[in-house]
């Protein structure tokens, strides 16, 4: 077979393979769709629409993606508000007690005693992180459960476990910014997990950490990094790309 030849049947391959799972629409007929299909709309739960009996098929079941979202949107306004006030320095200092303390944990604790509105704030953000770690989880199980991640979904299944390794990224990174005790705790767990990685272990842990050896304050800053400024930036275009496939490719009825 020639190179010509088999160049055309490779982007046949590609093309049909797309194709079967974005197939074309026009703009005028997809806006149609959004507007009038009953699945799009507040339709019966999927339990009367099928008489199915399984708690998987529980149509409240179908909104934990949308209670991630809003989650995210919380903890997006709530973090940007902490921001203004927190300090990403984990080295250690003499308060004037003469115990040690850093510069991080100082400024929790302006925020919790002396900011207007801080404790509020910062249990919003903890406990936001918390319902989007569990409402992202159980909305996997329920895709995984629905028979949702099949064809034509598998690239947006493929999304929701990124999405899910970044939710728990997110989760375990704000961990380790009250630069306490359990934070130290969480960061001597990360060191060991990353020394533990194949081939480039202890490079990726002074990557992470800056020393493989002992803590040094300076893994607040790098993880204040991650968690402020890549996390949201690589999470933010997912969630955009994930939920234009849904919007594509429409909600998923039970198998």
């Amino acid at each position: 077979m020639a190179t010509g030849d088999l160049r055309k049947d490779t982007g046949r391959t590609v093309f049909g393979w797309l194709k079967s799972r974005f197939p074309t629409v026009p703009y005028a007929d997809l806006t149609r769709v959004v507007l009038e299909t009953d699945q799009r709309q507040m339709p019966r739960s999927h339990a009367e629409k099928y008489e199915l009996k399984t708690i998987w098929y529980w149509y409240p079941l179908y909104c934990l993606g949308g209670i991630s979202f809003v989650a995210f949107i919380i903890l997006t306004i709530t973090g940007i508000l902490l921001g203004f006030f927190y300090v990403p320095d984990g080295r250690l200092e003499i308060a004037a007690t003469g115990d040690l303390t850093n510069a991080a944990w100082q400024s929790m604790l302006t925020i919790m005693n002396d900011i207007p509105f801080g404790f509020i704030i910062r249990g919003m953000h903890h406990w936001a992180a918390h319902i989007m770690i569990a409402a992202v989880f159980l909305h996997m199980c329920r895709v995984y459960f629905t028979g949702a991640y099949k064809k034509p979904r598998e690239l947006n299944w493929l999304l929701g476990v990124i999405l899910l390794l970044i939710t728990l990224a997110f989760g375990y990174s704000g961990y380790l910014l009250p630069a306490n005790n359990l934070s130290e705790g969480a960061a001597n767990i990360g060191i060991n997990m990353s020394r533990a990685s194949p081939v480039i272990g202890d490079q990726l842990a002074t990557l992470l950490f800056g020393d493989i050896n002992t803590l040094a304050g300076a893994y607040i800053l790098r993880w204040y990094w991650i968690h402020v400024f890549i996390l949201p930036l690589v999470g933010t275009g997912l969630m955009i790309l994930h939920m234009s496939l849904v919007w594509l490719q429409g909600v998923a009825e039970p198998h």
